[in-house]
């Protein structure tokens, strides 16, 4: 139908066809030296080089493994809970529940996305796996007999931390490999 540009294709030029208007764009990027679109772009570039990116702001202050921190306002700040519970064969079953935040698929570019990401999954503080979705099975031979802490945080798809305040967007369970129960920890009641 004239007038209506085709699927995929971005016109801003409503009174115009879409040939028109893809041409009326290239045309004016052409003058202006510069590429045409209908998206602003992800990030900024300064005269020096440096990439400024919209989301929030990194800081210097880095996690255990040297991770810069990507400080967030608490208004729309990703959120995570954790849920640990003994499954029957003595093995743990943590349940994410996450809030302004999804989960970036694997292969995923490394471009800081507001909300997006990854969880990074701590067994006393050391690295346990990376996740990509809210369920885990956490291994009993990974878990001696003892209290043990259990802690997920949220990682930007470029690597940094999702931070407010100055803290990471993480929480933490407490398990105990000789009894069952469950263990729940998280910004909110549920």
């Amino acid at each position: 139908m004239r007038g209506i540009p085709p699927p995929g294709v971005c016109n801003t030029l409503a009174a115009m066809s879409w040939t028109r208007g893809l041409l009326a764009a290239l045309a004016v990027g052409a003058l202006l030296g510069g590429s045409a679109g209908c998206g602003s772009g992800d990030a900024h570039e300064r005269g020096n080089g440096v990439t400024i990116s919209p989301v929030g702001k990194v800081l210097d202050d880095t996690d255990e493994e040297g991770r810069h921190y990507r400080e967030v306002g608490a208004k729309s700040a990703p959120q995570v809970g954790i849920q640990v519970r003994p499954d029957p064969g003595d093995d743990w079953d943590v349940r994410l529940t996450v809030r302004n935040f999804r989960f970036s698929p694997d292969g995923t570019r490394p471009v800081a996305v507001a909300g997006r990401g990854l969880v990074r999954l701590y067994l006393d503080g050391h690295p346990l796996t990376r996740l990509r979705a809210a369920d885990y099975h956490l291994s009993a031979r990974l878990v001696p007999r003892g209290t043990h802490q259990v802690t997920a945080r949220l990682y930007a798809d470029d690597q940094t931390v999702w931070a407010v305040h100055g803290k990471p967007v993480e929480s933490t369970a407490d398990i105990t490999a000789s009894g069952s129960g469950t263990t729940t920890a998280g910004p909110w009641e549920e």
